[in-house]
């Protein structure tokens, strides 16, 4: 989305990208993902848990650098062409997501699920429009939406009426409107937060890198230290407070048990703070290693389409050369008799397997777009 790209965007980008893609490995080969949720605490495991929990950093980070971009790309282009840009991929994701990506987890044509996509391409339309603003009226946009949404969990959809699939959209998971047959599992109105505070905050990406680096990082420390703060008060700030568990690393991990659906204040310091902190030392990064993550950052979309049709793939024909029965192949079917897949461990030797296929066909394209400036490529 740069023209000038950014080593340490694209670092950060990439490094989510590959975190991402261990998630949905997990989501595909490990058949308790079918049967429980991973941050359950009364069916979880310290690995189980902690394996979600590194990978709750990849959808707000994502957002958050994709304002950063946007801001970016934009500062030689009028406000007139990024809000063309802007809504009209943001059109595309969305259209993308429901079309494309839906299959992959409803395992059929015709229903959709609007997830990371959705969420990603609804605040770039939002955010088309935010641009004509002044920065600093944009930043504390994104503040109050980041800061006072959760004073919206007690606004239930069934109790709206008409509006209630309408409020799925904005706030609470739920059906589509207008009788679609599907769901909204990304509300979208924390993640339009997230999408502009990474575009008022992009200017620090230009003149003064020193002095930049350091307010990002401040600010980064101080969401940490408001997650703390407010998860230690446990009345504000997520609707799950921390309780107290029979053993106390299941204690511990309560206490970072936050909300990712809608993503709640909580969820979103514990994971910008951190993203910020790196952020701003990731220009001093180096390393072979450190090249092969860029690559990835290059070319998100890309390899968010194979890593997904690569995997669900592959764990369709695991499970028929493990004799699943395919003969109700639907997803409710498949969550209540799952097939074996390979467990936990054999998930992460799977991402580690897809990482390293998937690294020359991103690094090809990756150099495609180098070398061709075409307008089409900046949407993929």
């Amino acid at each position: 989305m740069i023209r000038q790209r950014l080593p340490e965007i694209d670092l950060m980008r990439g490094a989510i990208m590959v975190l991402m893609a261990l998630d949905h490995m997990r989501d595909f080969f490990d058949a308790d993902a079918l049967i429980y949720s991973p941050t359950d605490l009364t069916k979880t495991y310290p690995f189980l848990f902690l394996t979600r929990l590194v990978t709750h950093f990849c959808a707000p980070g994502f957002v958050f650098l994709a304002g950063i971009s946007a801001y970016l790309w934009g500062r030689d282009q009028t406000r007139h062409d990024i809000f063309i840009y802007l809504s009209t991929r943001g059109l595309w994701l969305i259209l993308f997501d429901a079309i494309v990506i839906s299959p992959v987890w409803t395992l059929e044509f015709g229903r959709y699920s609007l997830g990371a996509l959705w969420a990603i391409g609804s605040s770039m339309i939002a955010l088309s429009f935010l641009i004509f603003l002044d920065r600093r009226i944009i930043l504390t946009i994104a503040l109050i939406i980041i800061f006072g949404h959760d004073l919206l969990d007690h606004v239930k959809a069934t109790e709206l009426g008409s509006f209630t699939n309408f409020w799925h959209i904005l706030h609470e998971q739920g059906a589509l409107p207008f009788g679609l047959n599907g769901q909204v599992y990304y509300p979208i109105l924390p993640w339009i937060g997230i999408m502009a505070l990474g575009y008022s905050l992009g200017t620090y990406f230009y003149a003064s890198p020193g002095r930049n680096q350091k307010f990002i990082r401040t600010l980064g420390l101080l969401f940490c230290a408001l997650f703390f703060i407010l998860r230690v008060v446990n009345t504000y700030g997520d609707p799950s407070p921390w309780q107290e568990q029979p053993r106390q690393i299941m204690s511990f991990l309560s206490f970072f048990n936050v909300s990712k659906y809608p993503p709640s204040l909580l969820y979103c310091l514990f994971t910008l703070g951190p993203l910020m902190v790196i952020l701003s030392i990731s220009a001093s990064i180096r390393g072979s290693i450190t090249q092969k993550i860029i690559v990835f950052g290059q070319v998100p979309f890309l390899f968010y389409f194979l890593h997904l049709y690569v995997g669900i793939i592959g764990a369709i024909l695991l499970a028929y050369g493990q004799g699943y029965d395919f003969s109700n192949f639907q997803q409710e079917e498949i969550m209540r008799s799952p097939p074996k897949g390979l467990g936990l461990t054999g998930s992460y030797l799977v991402w580690i397997c897809e990482i390293v296929l998937l690294y020359p066909i991103c690094k090809w394209f990756a150099d495609l777009k180098k070398r061709n400036n075409s307008a089409w490529l900046r949407y993929l």
